[in-house]
This record gives structure tokens, sequence and C-alpha cells, in this order.
């Protein structure tokens, strides 16, 4: 059988295992051809205080006229972080038109946490991640970039089941077909919520936290969540089986001495068999 082809459109760190260079150990492992399209190249993650950066649209503009000359398309597509007003331009035009040919579209729109924007980002930007969550079969937001999407009061004690919901149908509103919310706190427990178009299904899963921050787990998320349903899984199925294999891999690096370089991941994909 014929593997499903996947392109992942999001930043390449060189000192860290974030973005692509978590996800595409991931999906390769798991026998998925995975090509990719650099949103920016990055020196290191932000928390180390110094970084590098080049934005890459023009190289964006470029490649994707290349590539529609070749007639090149994917089975799938997943969005990361984006720089640019003209990134998201490209690549939300760019996904509607893989789209109409059938291409599943997958939308992390990355931008903030813990209640705050991550540094750099602007409300401008939160405008324009509406834009690709509107071409997206399926979103998953963190708590926070949801209360951002859709203007919903961030609240840091948690929220109950049925604002959860609101929550699930406001970022629908914006065009996504399929709802993911992680890190949410909802009815006093760490939750994943979530809304499953094709079985009219809104669920909440239950998580255990480990405490620190560990970068990249959300670009393992995404990889995982991925292959899983790629395997004919439900996406309720696919999302407990991604959180039960995340927290297996921060608990197996919590005591990690360099927590910003992310999971070393290669050491690590054998868990994927289970």
């Amino acid at each position: 059988m014929e593997r499903k082809q996947i392109l992942l459109i999001n930043d390449v760190a060189g000192n860290s295992k974030v973005g692509m260079g978590a996800m595409i150990p991931v999906l390769s492992y798991l026998g998925y051809p995975t090509f990719n399209l650099p949103t920016a190249l990055v020196s290191n993650t932000f928390d180390y205080g110094r970084f590098a950066i080049q934005d890459t649209t023009d190289f964006i503009r470029q490649t994707l006229l290349v590539w529609k000359e070749l007639g090149f398309g994917y089975d799938a597509i997943c969005t990361g972080c984006m720089l640019s007003e003209e990134q998201v331009h490209l690549v939300a035009d760019y996904c509607r038109e893989q789209r109409q040919h059938g291409t599943l579209v997958f939308v992390d729109p990355v931008m903030g946490d813990g209640g705050h924007l991550y540094n750099g980002m602007t409300m401008r930007q939160v405008e324009l991640m509406r834009k690709m969550v509107n071409v997206a079969d399926l979103t998953f937001p963190n708590y926070t970039e949801a209360t951002l999407l859709t203007g919903m009061e961030y609240r840091q004690e948690g929220i109950s089941w049925d604002e959860a919901k609101e929550l699930l149908d406001r970022l629908r509103k914006l065009g996504a077909r399929s709802v993911l919310v992680t890190s949410c706190r909802c009815e006093d427990a760490n939750s994943v919520v979530g809304y499953n178009a094709d079985d009219d299904d809104y669920f909440r899963l239950e998580y255990e936290e480990i405490p620190g921050l560990f970068h990249g787990t959300g670009d393992l998320f995404s990889a995982i969540l991925i292959g899983k349903l790629f395997s004919g899984k439900t996406l309720r199925e696919s999302t407990r089986y991604t959180m039960d294999i995340v927290y297996q891999l921060i608990s197996l690096n919590r005591d990690m001495p360099d927590k910003n370089r992310g999971i070393l991941i290669e050491q690590f994909l054998n868990i994927l068999d289970e």
C-alpha cells in the first residue's frame, strides 16, 4: 500500500529539536514520505536569550511556483510557525488549492502559551493565523492560542465543559472542520478537549501534568497525532494515544540538563512501536 505523502510547512531550528526538527524523525520512522517547506531558519530556541533568524518568504513564493509547474501534490499538509503576512497568504492559498484535490490540511497556530503571546508575536499575527485556521481540516491550538483566536477570556483557573464546547464551536466558526484544544484546564482537570466532525463527537481527555517547560513537545504532538490518524484511528483515539506517548517522552527526558534544546527524539522512536 502506498504511504501518505506529508508536507510540513514550519520553522527549522539549527541547535534545537523543535519545529520540523522534531516532526520529521517521527513521521519518517512511521513510514510516511515527509517533505518540508521552511518558514524560517532559526539558530536555536528563543529562550537562550540570543538567536539569529532568517525569514524565508521569498523562498516560499518561488518554491510554490516551481511546485505548481512540476505538478507536485501531497496527501496532507501540516502548517506551524508563520513569520509574515505574505507567508500566511501564500500558504493559505496553497492549502486551499490542494484541498480541492483531496489534501488534508492540519494547522498548528503557533502564537503563544501561558496566557501570553510569544516574544515578537503581535495581535496582527493572531488575525493572520485565523486565515490559516479557516483552511484547516483539523486545527490544534493550545488553550492560550484558542482564546486568542476566538476572543474568549483566558482563565488560568480553568473552564467548565460547557465553556470548552463553546470554545470549540467558536474555532469551528473560523472555518476549521475538526478541532482540538490542548493544555486546557477543564472541569478541574488537565485536559485536551476536541470536536470530531466525522461523527459529531465532542470529547474531553484528562492527563497528568509533568512540571517544567519542554520545548518541541507541541511539534511532537502534531507529528504523532497525524501518524495515528493515518493509521485509521478516530480523532478521539488518536488524541488519547498521542497524549500518552508525549507523556512518556517528557517523563523519559524530565531530568535532561538543557530543556531548551527540546527532546532528542531519535533515541526514543522505538516507543512508537508500542
